[in-house]
């Protein structure tokens, strides 16, 4: 390299050190930039409170400020949604989640479960009700599969729906469903003789009711739900017309998965920047103990895996939206990326030492989330057996 070339060289930046910023386009900075500031504005001064309350106050306005920013099926075109890039849809999630898992859990459910089912699998109908009201926020929305005995094994699914004349009863529980107390409508999905299928039930109708679910010591900022059915009878077209069997919650799932890629990098590196500024500003031995070895060795590790999150998250993305990603190439970020975003928890929290259980840091809260979204949208070894399968060709499932 030449004299001249070194000298035209950037700069070291601690906070993009791959230069990763150079593959974002000017609009995909500025939805980073909107989604940040709307994040430190309205979320990080209040965000530990609610979270040592248990509780997500102020759902609903949340929801429709979330709705002017675009953000709620932000990927997903017509019907009052922005059409955004799955890129900037993952930028999104990131920065979200940097906040907390709650928030982006939030915006999941309702952008990549409930409003993409309708928008997928629904009749025009439906799309015309529903979707522009969820995506202005005004209509929350919630997605039920997993069932208190059934999560990995959603073809066993106990919730059925069966007809009567020309209206559709549905019967059974649903657990763990995240916004499920506040929304406006449900997504549900249900055997049926004819096969699974996915139903919208207004959660004003008769016989549906939501619980919430207290005790939690991870997702505590967010609201998350029962869903009971007692012979909720709807009419015939309440079912989503598009789609039978499980293909139809599984497509929804891998969407929601994609946004996990990202966010949970949001949540490392809340983590990582914590751990960065700590270790800078706090002495042992007459010295920040950032000049120790040890510390480097630790604040390196992290970066690397953090940023090579990061660059696998984008790289998904460049796939969905040309239209080549595979709901395999998603297991692998999904399981890579929450995976990696706990040890870069868990390392934070030893730079930290005791200050990285206090709530005034947010390391200790992050890291409980993302037990939880390393539940959700598929187990880690469900993860597994999807790749092995896919690098095998033998399903191990059963």
């Amino acid at each position: 390299m030449s004299e001249g070339a070194r000298r035209s060289l950037p700069p070291f930046d601690p906070a993009d050190p791959l230069g990763i910023d150079d593959l974002l386009a000017p609009d995909d900075l500025a939805v980073r930039t909107t989604v940040r500031q709307w994040a430190a504005t309205r979320v990080l001064p209040h965000i530990a409170d609610w979270y040592e309350r248990g509780e997500l106050p102020g759902i609903r306005e949340l929801a429709r400020e979330l709705g002017s920013l675009g953000a709620l099926g932000m990927s997903l075109t017509g019907y009052g949604c922005t059409g955004a890039s799955a890129v900037q849809y993952g930028l999104a999630c990131l920065e979200l989640e940097a906040a907390d898992s709650g928030i982006r859990s939030l915006v999941s459910v309702q952008g990549s479960l409930a409003m993409y089912a309708i928008h997928r699998f629904g009749s025009e109908e439906q799309k015309e009700r529903w979707l522009p009201p969820m995506a202005a926020g005004e209509i929350i929305g919630c997605f039920g599969l997993t069932e208190p005995d059934h999560g990995s094994d959603p073809a066993a699914m106990r919730t059925y729906a069966k007809r009567d004349g020309s209206d559709w009863v549905l019967t059974g529980r649903k657990m763990w469903i995240t916004n499920g107390s506040v929304a406006g409508v449900a997504v549900v999905w249900a055997r049926t003789d004819e096969g699974i299928r996915g139903f919208v039930v207004p959660t004003d109708t008769p016989g549906f009711s939501a619980p919430e679910i207290r005790h939690k010591w991870s997702l505590r900022a967010s609201v998350t739900s029962e869903l009971v059915m007692d012979e909720v009878r709807l009419p015939a077209d309440a079912v989503l017309p598009e789609v039978t069997g499980l293909r139809g919650p599984l497509s929804c799932l891998s969407h929601a998965r994609y946004g996990i890629v990202w966010g949970s990098m949001g949540a490392a590196r809340a983590c990582f920047e914590s751990a960065l500024e700590y270790a800078g500003s706090r002495e042992q031995f007459g010295r920040p103990i950032g000049g120790f070895q040890l510390t480097q060795a630790k604040l390196a590790d992290m970066a690397v895996e953090l940023h090579k999150g990061v660059l696998l998250a984008h790289h998904l993305g460049m796939r969905m939206d040309a239209g080549t990603l595979r709901p395999e190439q998603v297991s692998f970020g999904k399981l890579n990326n929450v995976r990696e975003a706990i040890e870069i928890c868990r390392t934070a929290r030893t730079i930290l030492g005791a200050n990285g259980i206090s709530l005034e840091y947010p390391v200790m809260r992050h890291a409980t989330n993302l037990e939880s979204v390393l539940t959700y949208e598929g187990t880690v070894e469900m993860h597994q057996l999807v790749l092995g399968k896919a690098l095998t060709g033998i399903d191990a499932f059963r």
